[in-house]
């Protein structure tokens, strides 16, 4: 009977080549499906992907586009509206320079899908992984213009405040009154806006805030500003005292000659002098007077009181009661004598004297 032997060789490569073409048969098959789920995963946006905020997982890049440009940039076309109270104010998306850059916002979304290695992007394909990124949407817009939109506001609305004061005239002083200011709160509006423009879901209408300004000097204060006015009527001879910006006495006085009028204007009391003596102005109506120094007694016209309000004018007191109520006096205002001293006792120095 004859041994066995190791068996046919040739039958043995058979089988080697059949299991080595099984295997690389299969690995073709593997690979040849992972191309074909990479080709399928660049088709579309793998899911879990977002862009400013908006899903845009298994879409293609067209139904991206239309979903971005819907979700983005249809709402970022409405108007920037700006109240105050009745009054409002636009600006269009056009001025506002509003753009989205959708394309590059669906490529940047494309290009985190295909992330990682073939393999990877073949698993998820098929077992149907997510991506978890969140892009930012790619939304621009003109800060310029939201800055003019913001100055045409406050030149609307901004008013300065005024402060109290007082009106001279030949019929007395009235009180001017004093009126509170607005300003917009313009850094905050604008700052509002900036970070609304660009975000699809924020609100497009705003109120404009304002904040009072106060004036440096209320009508209430003015009293205590002024607590004593003298005006001066020179056609009607009268000088009128004021009191707290109220009439309390009257007086009748004597005002320049023609050709020495006393001149007309608002001037202070810039000094006092009880019985002062007569510095002759150095002019040629003085004659030999001229520049010299009369002291008090009967050669001295200047009689009781003095003030004076516009360097050689003044209010004081005359013994020629004659020329009281009429133009006489070199300049001066001329006071009987009791009413001059009157007068002095209740006015100081920084008095304002209205001559009209």
């Amino acid at each position: 009977m004859p041994l066995c032997s190791g068996g046919d060789p040739s039958i043995v490569r058979s089988r080697s080549f059949i299991a080595v073409a099984a295997i690389l048969a299969v690995l073709i098959g593997v690979v040849a499906a992972m191309g074909v789920l990479d080709a399928r995963a660049k088709d579309h946006i793998a899911k879990g992907v977002r862009v400013g905020g908006v899903d845009v997982g298994g879409l293609t890049p067209k139904q991206a586009r239309a979903k971005l440009h819907a979700a983005l940039l249809a709402p970022l076309g409405e108007p920037i509206v700006v109240h105050h109270g009745r009054k409002s104010w636009h600006l269009t998306a056009a001025r506002a320079g509003v753009s989205a850059s959708v394309g590059a916002m669906v490529d940047a979304a494309l290009a985190a899908s295909r992330r990682g290695s073939i393999v990877s992007r073949a698993w998820r394909e098929l077992t149907g992984g997510r991506v978890a990124a969140s892009l930012p949407a790619r939304i621009a817009h003109s800060r310029t213009a939201v800055h003019q939109l913001v100055s045409r506001i406050e030149q609307a609305m901004n008013r300065t405040a005024k402060d109290a004061g007082v009106s001279f005239s030949a019929d007395g002083v009235e009180r001017v009154p004093s009126s509170t200011g607005l300003a917009l709160k313009a850094q905050l509006l604008e700052d509002q806006i900036n970070q609304a423009v660009e975000l699809p879901r924020a609100p497009r209408t705003f109120v404009a805030h304002t904040r009072k300004l106060k004036p440096k000097v209320t009508t209430g204060e003015l009293t205590d500003r002024y607590p004593a006015v003298i005006i001066i009527n020179r056609a009607a001879f009268r000088l009128t005292l004021y009191k707290r910006l109220k009439p309390a006495r009257s007086y009748p006085i004597a005002v320049g000659r023609q050709g020495l009028e006393t001149p007309a204007g608002l001037y202070a009391i810039q000094e006092k002098q009880v019985n002062p003596s007569w510095h002759v102005p150095d002019s040629d109506w003085a004659g030999d007077l001229a520049g010299k120094v009369i002291p008090p007694g009967p050669d001295d016209p200047i009689k009781a009181r003095w003030m004076g309000f516009n360097g050689g004018a003044g209010i004081h007191g005359t013994d020629a009661d004659a020329s009281i109520g009429t133009a006489a006096s070199h300049g001066c205002i001329r006071m009987h004598i009791p009413d001059v001293i009157d007068l002095y006792n209740q006015v100081s120095v920084g008095a304002p004297v209205y001559v009209a």
